[in-house]
C-alpha cells in the first residue's frame, strides 16, 4: 500500500530532489518501498479523497464516524529512508495490534547529522505553522465538523516540540481557532520539550490542551539522546521524555514510564530496529505499538489498559493482550 506525506521540503532547482530547507507543503503518494520524491505529489484534493477512504475503509469520499488518521510528526537528525521505515512500521504494527486507522508523516526538513540540532530545532519553529494552516486545519476538514476528534498526533522527539508550537501558533487564524476544532489523542515519544511545559499553569501548552482530549507522555528514563538535549540546554529544563510529567501535569497529561520495561529489552533480540535505537525503539515494539493503539480507541480508562500496570501511583508499561470477550463487547444487538 502506499504511503502518504504531507512534506514540507524545499526542491533543489537543479537536483528536481528534496533538500532540508523549508519549503512550500506538498501531499505525496510514495509507492511502497520508495523514497519520498517531488515526482509523487499529488493535487490536494485527489490526495484528500484518498486518505478519507483508507482512513474509514469506504470508497466514498467521505470520512465516516469509524474512520480513524494518525498523523506522525518526526525528529531532528533523520534521513528519509528512516522516516519512511518508522512510518511503515508504525503503520503495520498498529494494524496488528487491531487498529483500524491510516497513519500519515508530516515531514518537516531536518539534516541526518547530530550537530544540526539547532538548526532543525530553527526550522521546526518554521514547520509548526505549516503544520496547522496546511495540516492540521485541512485534516480537520476532511474529518468533518462533528468528526475532529478522529484525527491524533504522535511526535517523536522533536516531533513533540513541533506539535506545541503549531498549537501556539493556532491561535493566528482566527477562523479556525474560534471554530469547533478539536484533535484526538496526542502523543509524545522521546519527547524534546520541557516537563514544566506540560504543567497545567504553562502559559505555552493551553492552546494545545484547550483542543485535545488528552496527552499521553511515555518516559524513558535510560533515553541517552535527550540527555544530549538537556546537556545542549546546560541541564536547566530536564526532557518530558527522560524525566516524565511533574507533579504539576495538566490534568489532560498521562505519564507513562516505560524505564523498567526498556531496560529488560536486549537490542541484539530486536526485530525491528530504526535509527539510534534508545531514542526510537518505541517504533517496532508490539507491547508499544498496542498501547499506543488502545489509547487512540480510547475505549478504557487510561489506568486500565492491560499493557500499563500502576506501581507507587504511577503506570508503567508492561507487556499485555486485549480483553478476552472484547469483540462480543463491541457488537451492538440487531
Amino acid at each position: 500500500m502506499p504511503q502518504y506525506l504531507i512534506s514540507m521540503r524545499a526542491i533543489d532547482r537543479k537536483t528536481r530532489r528534496f533538500i532540508a530547507e523549508p519549503g512550500e507543503a506538498l501531499y505525496l503518494e510514495v509507492p511502497d518501498g520508495q523514497l519520498p520524491d517531488p515526482s509523487h505529489k499529488l493535487p490536494t484534493a485527489r490526495w484528500l479523497t484518498r486518505v478519507r477512504d483508507l482512513a474509514d475503509g469506504q470508497a466514498d469520499g467521505v470520512m465516516s464516524d469509524g474512520g480513524d488518521i494518525l498523523v506522525f510528526i518526526h525528529g531532528y537528525n533523520n534521513s528519509h529512508d528512516e522516516i519512511m521505515q518508522r512510518h511503515r512500521l508504525l503503520q503495520l504494527q498498529l494494524k496488528a495490534a487491531g487498529w483500524q486507522g491510516i497513519v500519515l508523516s508530516f515531514d518537516w526538513p531536518c539534516e541526518n547529522q547530530l550537530l544540526n540540532y539547532w538548526e532543525d530545532r530553527s526550522d521546526a519553529v518554521a514547520t509548526a505553522k505549516v503544520l496547522i494552516e496546511d495540516g492540521l486545519r485541512l485534516l480537520g476538514e476532511v474529518a468533518g465538523r462533528e468528526c475532529q476528534t478522529n484525527i491524533h498526533l504522535l511526535g517523536h522527539s522533536t516531533g513533540a516540540f513541533v506539535i506545541m508550537k503549531a498549537f501556539e501558533k493556532a491561535t493566528d487564524y482566527r477562523e479556525l481557532y474560534q471554530s469547533n476544532w478539536r484533535i484526538g489523542q496526542v502523543a509524545f515519544i522521546g519527547g524534546d520539550v520541557s516537563a514544566a511545559s506540560l504543567d497545567a499553569d504553562s502559559a505555552w501548552s493551553r492552546n494545545l490542551f484547550e483542543r485535545i482530549m488528552r496527552l499521553t507522555n511515555y518516559q524513558n528514563a535510560y533515553d541517552m539522546v535527550l540527555g544530549v538535549s538537556n546537556a545542549k540546554r546546560l541541564g536547566a529544563a530536564p526532557r518530558a521524555g527522560r524525566v516524565g510529567l511533574s507533579n504539576r501535569a495538566h490534568a489532560k497529561a498521562i505519564n507513562v514510564d516505560c524505564s523498567d520495561y526498556f531496560r529488560n529489552l536486549d537490542p541484539d533480540k530486536q526485530q525491528d530496529k530504526v535509527g539510534w535505537w534508545p531514542h526510537s525503539w518505541h517504533i517496532g515494539n508490539p507491547v508499544f505499538a498496542l498501547d499506543l493503539a488502545m489509547t487512540l480507541e480510547g475505549r478504557y480508562d487510561r489506568h486500565y489498559l492491560p499493557t500499563r500496570e500502576q506501581v507507587n501511583g504511577e503506570l508503567r508499561l508492561k507487556p499485555g493482550e486485549r480483553p478476552k470477550f472484547e469483540r462480543k463487547w463491541l457488537k451492538r444487538d440487531r
